[in-house]
């Protein structure tokens, strides 16, 4: 997987903003870009949890 630098994803999320979005609005959109991030790193890394087991881990 190619990875983009975080410059580069920051102008990314920033250009696909609406024009009259909020800095609180790109904030939250960075944050979401960061934490998938972070989720396909750790998903690539085998650090996952399987459906089963979260669902027993919550009582369901």
């Amino acid at each position: 997987m190619v990875q983009s630098s975080g410059k580069e994803l920051l102008r990314q999320a920033v250009e696909q903003l609406p024009e009259n979005a909020s800095v609180e609005d790109a904030m939250e959109r960075l944050v979401f870009l960061a934490k998938i991030e972070r989720g396909l790193v750790d998903a690539e890394a085998g650090r996952t949890i399987s459906h089963d087991d979260v669902k027993k881990r919550l009582g369901l």
